[in-house]
């Protein structure tokens, strides 16, 4: 399995009686691509954070690619995250003064895995993919619009091809229509990589792109 989870309980940081998730048993297969749905304030990203080793894993267990993330130091969950989880943030979390190709760049630095191609061999591409246009690439990206801005998070969460991409409602800038399209090209690079997507979204209208749908109240015992 890509993920599994087992046992795993959080609760609010201050108020230890107030659970946020409860899963008892829950596991992603390698290669498919999730969709996991629930309102805001569900769990949804923290449910994200477990798996990609931002959060803790005080009780329970966690394994991602064979790894047991709640037995590994802070230092090594992000060492870990860097050579094999790709994270798209909901608010994209860019350095608003470096441009496309400097805030990718940053992301392969923290990277030990593969050779350090150039730029115009890694990442130009990928933004080439993601329809960013050239005349976008240099400029600091606080001066790009929402919609670019969330293409050029993308192909950061991309650039160390990941075995595992994990999503944070990533279109809920878009209209409909950008966010097919976007949808389409996301999938058409995780076939081509051969990756995992786990992508979580109050949205049902993307259900339709996914090979598995599941509720997060379905998964999460908290009622």
């Amino acid at each position: 399995m890509m993920i599994e989870l087992n046992g795993v309980s959080v609760t609010q940081p201050n108020a230890p009686e107030l659970s946020i998730l409860d899963i008892e048993n829950w596991s992603v297969d390698y290669r498919q691509t999730v969709f996991v749905h629930g309102p805001s304030g569900s769990g949804k990203s923290t449910l994200l954070n477990l798996v990609s080793g931002l959060l803790e894993c005080r009780e329970g267990s966690i394994s991602v690619l064979g790894e047991r993330l709640d037995q590994m130091s802070r230092r090594r969950r992000d060492r870990f995250r860097a050579n094999h989880i790709g994270y798209v943030f909901q608010r994209f979390n860019l350095v608003s003064y470096l441009n496309a190709i400097e805030n990718i760049e940053l992301a392969r630095s923290f990277s030990e895995r593969g050779d350090r191609k150039t730029s115009a061999d890694t990442i130009r591409p990928l933004l080439d993919s993601l329809n960013v246009a050239s005349r976008e690439w240099l400029k600091p990206v606080s001066q790009l619009s929402m919609g670019q801005q969330q293409r050029v998070a993308i192909a950061r969460a991309l650039v160390n091809r990941p075995e595992l991409l994990v999503a944070d409602e990533p279109t809920s800038s878009l209209d409909q229509d950008n966010r097919d399209t976007f949808l389409s090209v996301l999938m058409s690079i995780i076939e081509e990589h051969k990756m995992t997507l786990l992508f979580v979204s109050h949205d049902m209208g993307l259900a339709g792109h996914f090979t598995k749908v599941q509720a997060l109240n379905d998964i999460n015992r908290v009622v």
